[in-house]
């Protein structure tokens, strides 16, 4: 591949930028999401159905000290170029969680939405319906005051 040594130094260097920021990840083995493909929720199919895809192991990208898998080349390329464009809010830690101060709840991928142009990922549907009822950008506004406590 052409662009392996580019796409090396930008994986180096977002690690070295956000090691500081913790990522939703398993215990055993630390995939991110639980191997659910981050780009792919960005696609019009997989919104307008509100289905996400689970990746493969051989298509692993190792990002802020977790292992993001995708589910073709394609995406973990796209990812590998720019995570911030891809990667959700507070690195797939519970959006919900975060704006009722409850601090870092793993996600595992499956619960999900947009809002604004950000991926936010939820520990149950009933996160998800709050936001989705209520008043998201409030809550935003909590879960990222939350979110640079924590990462300071």
């Amino acid at each position: 591949m052409k662009n392996t040594p580019l796409l090396l130094l930008i994986l180096i260097i977002s690690n070295i930028c956000f090691a500081s920021e913790p990522v939703s990840k398993s215990y055993f083995g630390g995939i991110a999401i639980e191997g659910h493909d981050t780009v792919a929720y960005h696609s019009a199919e997989v919104r307008s159905s509100h289905n996400e895809l689970i990746g493969k192991k051989a298509f692993t990208v190792v990002w802020g000290g977790a292992k993001w898998r995708f589910a073709s080349q394609t995406s973990a390329d796209k990812f590998a170029a720019d995570p911030s464009q891809y990667k959700p809010e507070y690195n797939g830690h519970c959006s919900n969680a975060l704006s009722l101060g409850e601090g870092l709840v793993r996600t595992d991928g499956t619960v999900w939405e947009f809002f604004g142009d950000k991926l936010h990922l939820f520990y149950a549907e009933h996160g998800r319906q709050r936001w989705l009822n209520g008043n998201w950008e409030s809550y935003k506004q909590q879960a990222d005051k939350a979110w640079q406590e924590i990462t300071r």
